[in-house]
């Protein structure tokens, strides 16, 4: 079949869709392509960094936020809104980002980006008017948090095909590096900007992203382009519906895993998680099985014949799984251990763990763009394999850190770790991008971002309980002896210390001193007033969970470690520098793509090429039409 328009793509299964270059739609001439190249990345930046800010805002203003709508997180019950203001952010973004990468795919990925920016910024414009309070307010806020997921699952699905297309390969590590080094950052400045806004207006911490969510929807609407390769198919709505339920409810069963049940400390052996993960588990089992059937899946699973494809997305998931509970221990460990028991009251904990986080964000933007632009010249390789052995190497550091550290070193470990992963981020983006063929680059960053935040999910899960296996080892022990030394009857002591960690551990997390609500007024009046002024004052709980909480640290920790050492490893099996060309490149050696899979009844009537860079062992799916 004769190539579409010039391109050097046929058309594939019989379908008449909207296939044209740069060139044939006469966006093409240099200067034009040189000035719209730096328009998206700078407004693909502007949404990724925003929707990142709002994966991260809550975390540090959760406090501010449960006390504008009037609900205590630390009654029994209301943990249930706090993991879900948090995660049902990730989760729906987890859950839509391959289908909406996909439908970039056929419809247009700048439409779809588009549609996710309008999206995004009506919800958080809904944020802002929550007029409930309590458990209503409550809810409110995490229905509408997902609305603000699914369009940040738009703006992220698509983004870094909109940038592969518009940037030559040479310049793409460079591009992908900022914009995936700004939305990595972004989760880190979100904090710092939680804790400044919250404590003046909780309405504020979501009111932010409306001026930037208006001028970026507009911006992107008149100056975006669709320079990509649109390849009209049906939706696999069989594949769409059992990977989302599926995702779903392994995520469901994740968060309800570190929440307890019964008398178990957590709930990874009732009925319920164990309905909901092994559910989950089964329709993504169909999922695949459907996948392989279908004429036109949602996800690609051929790609995963590309080994850079494949490398990078399993380094990506394990880099994940590593960073992602990171931040929830972090907050744990400044917010209700170490500035309380450096000077600082519960209600300034907030805003000074975003700011003592801040070398981790540094570290972030000043690796990543630079080692982007080096990938580009020697590969993605070198750069991201090193970055998980530094960040295994920060994780290792941390572990041996005592719980009550000097700042000066915690700000240097920080600042590795944030070096170390933002040399992985960039480099492993660009060469994930780089190994896609141009008409599947929204499917495959979809598949990558979506293995991604689940990894997201997944972490937050495996570092609570693994925090919480150690509280409930030894938490209960320091709680009865603490308590009693302090004047407090035995089983009044006895009856907190039984009290489910993940309690403690939220109350840590919001920066919390329970000791007023746990003990009531009438123990706390029973006792003399140096023992209450001691008992509710800022430096007793910290003390009293230290012991506890690094017990569990450490065991986190070290599944971090082993995480970013089985993540080198998988990056470093990528290969050398390899490129997927929509037509071979001059003296460089042809590798048969991954073909579309035909329709029942019809015809591969040709196949895409794909050229690989001299020096690397070229490492390609074969060529069905090859005898």
């Amino acid at each position: 079949m004769a190539d579409h328009q010039g391109t050097g793509w046929p058309l594939q299964n019989g379908h008449s869709g909207s296939l044209r270059s740069a060139e044939s739609a006469g966006l093409g001439t240099p200067e034009r392509s040189e000035r719209y190249k730096w328009v998206a990345l700078a407004n693909t930046t502007l949404g990724i960094t925003m929707a990142t800010i709002d994966s991260s805002i809550m975390l540090i203003a959760m406090p501010d936020i449960f006390r504008g709508i009037h609900l205590n997180p630390l009654l029994p019950g209301n943990s249930f809104y706090l993991l879900w203001m948090i995660l049902s952010f990730l989760i729906v973004s987890s859950v839509l980002v391959v289908s909406l990468g996909r439908l970039g795919d056929m419809y247009g990925r700048v439409k779809m980006y588009n549609l996710g920016f309008a999206i995004y910024t009506l919800a958080s414009i809904l944020l802002t008017i929550d007029w409930l309070t309590g458990g209503s307010g409550a809810l409110y806020l995490v229905l509408m948090r997902v609305v603000q997921g699914i369009g940040a699952a738009f703006i992220v699905a698509n983004s870094a095909a909109i940038l592969t297309d518009a940037f030559p390969e040479n310049q793409r590590g460079l591009a992908l590096g900022i914009n995936n080094v700004a939305g990595i950052s972004g989760s880190f400045i979100g904090l710092v900007l939680g804790g400044i806004l919250g404590p003046i207006d909780w309405r504020f911490v979501f009111l932010v992203s409306v001026p930037f969510g208006i001028a970026g929807t507009l911006w992107a609407y008149f100056k975006l382009e669709e320079r990509g390769v649109r390849r009209r198919a049906h939706i696999d709505w069989i594949g769409n519906l059992t990977f989302a339920l599926g995702l779903v409810l392994v995520m469901i069963g994740i968060t309800y895993g570190i929440e307890p049940h019964g008398h178990s400390t957590m709930g990874w052996t009732g009925p319920a998680v164990l309905a909901e993960l092994s559910g989950g588990v089964a329709l993504l089992v169909a999922f695949l099985v459907i996948e392989t059937k279908v004429a036109e899946p949602m996800f690609r699973l051929p790609l995963f014949r590309i080994r850079p494809f494949t490398a990078g997305v399993l380094s990506s998931f394990l880099s994940a799984v590593a960073r992602g509970g990171l931040m929830f221990m972090l907050i744990i460990w400044l917010q209700g251990i170490w500035l309380p028991r450096h000077g600082y009251s519960f209600s300034r904990t907030p805003l000074w763990a975003g700011i003592y986080m801040l070398p981790l964000t540094a570290g972030f933007l000043l690796a990543g763009p630079i080692s982007g632009v080096l990938s580009d010249r020697f590969g993605s390789r070198p750069f991201a394999t090193g970055g998980m052995i530094g960040s295994a190497v920060g994780f290792v550091l941390l572990e041996v850190l005592p719980i009550n550290f000097s700042y000066g070193l915690f700000a240097l470990v920080l600042a590795l770790m944030g070096l170390s992963m933002g040399a992985f981020a960039s480099p492993n983006r660009a060469g994930v991008m780089n190994s896609l063929p141009p008409g599947d680059r929204g499917a495959g960053g979809g598949m990558n971002g979506t293995f991604q935040n689940s990894a997201q999910v997944l972490s937050i899960g495996i570092f609570f309980t693994l925090v919480i296996l150690g509280l409930a080892s030894t938490l209960p022990t320091s709680l009865v002896s603490g308590l009693t030394l302090q004047g407090v009857p035995s089983k009044v002591a006895a009856s907190i210390a039984h009290l489910p960690p993940v309690s403690v551990l939220f109350a840590a997390f919001l920066g919390y001193n329970p000791m007023k609500v746990l003990l009531g007024p009438k123990v706390l009046r029973a006792l003399p007033p140096s023992h209450q002024e001691k008992l509710v004052g800022r430096a007793f709980f910290p003390h009293l969970i230290s012991a506890p909480f690094a017990s569990g640290l450490h065991e986190a920790f070290t599944f971090a470690i082993i995480a970013c050492l089985v993540a080198a490893v998988a990056s470093f099996s990528r290969g050398k520098r390899y490129v997927h060309h929509a037509t071979p490149a001059p003296g460089s050696r042809v590798a048969a793509p991954i073909p579309d899979q035909p329709a029942p009844g019809s015809r591969v009537a040709g196949s895409r090429v794909a050229a690989s860079i001299p020096d690397q062992p070229a490492i390609a799916p074969p060529d069905p039409q090859a005898k």
